[in-house]
């Protein structure tokens, strides 16, 4: 059985699909919709369970990675402390915010625009998209969303002394130039 809200009051409901093979959310939040479970489909390295809701499939299937194109380590000896980490991130995200903003007084851009409020740094380059970084305190990482590249969380790498999203060894400050440079026309020096 699964409880919901529903106008403020606790309600049960009983679920048509068998709970452990469709997600128990699916029947609550598309009552209308019924669920056809698949039972799983064993291939080479690959085991894959299949749920249809409606006419959209949804798979859940383990990633072949070898070590080379895997995250790289964590090193828990070498996790920043908190004030540590505020620092770093602080500086590194208020010296984006002016080189932003220097960049911005170079380039003809229409909708050209950064803004830093509530700990968020937003780099708007009008209809080619938006950059947004934040600090993530818990993981002492520094979290960007890119219109090229995607999202990205950054860990603080005392050896290189920069930022990088350990998936694929890339440094946030070198990442940014190159893609800022490759959607605006116009090289930038983040460094």
């Amino acid at each position: 059985m699964a409880y919901f809200s529903s106008s403020g009051c606790l309600a049960r409901k009983i679920l048509a699909v068998r709970p452990a093979l469709a997600h128990p959310l699916a029947s609550l939040l598309y009552p209308s919709y019924s669920a056809n479970v698949h039972e799983p489909s064993a291939t080479l390295q690959n085991i894959c369970w299949t749920s249809t809701i409606s006419s959209r499939v949804f798979c859940s299937r383990r990633l072949n990675l070898d070590e080379a194109q895997g995250p790289a380590p964590i090193d828990y000896g070498s996790l920043l402390g908190e004030d540590e980490f505020h620092t770093l991130a602080d500086s590194t995200i208020h010296d984006l915010q002016e080189k932003f903003e220097e960049y911005g007084d170079s380039v003809e851009l229409d909708g050209f625009d950064v803004d830093y409020g509530n700990q968020v740094l937003t780099l708007k380059l009008g209809g080619l998209g938006t950059y947004v970084m934040n600090k993530q305190t818990p993981n002492r990482q520094i979290w960007m969303s890119s219109p090229l590249s995607g999202p990205s969380r950054f860990d603080w790498d005392k050896s290189s002394e920069a930022w990088v999203y350990r998936r694929t060894k890339a440094k946030l400050l070198q990442l940014l130039e190159s893609e800022v440079e490759q959607l605006c026309g116009k090289p930038i020096s983040l460094s």
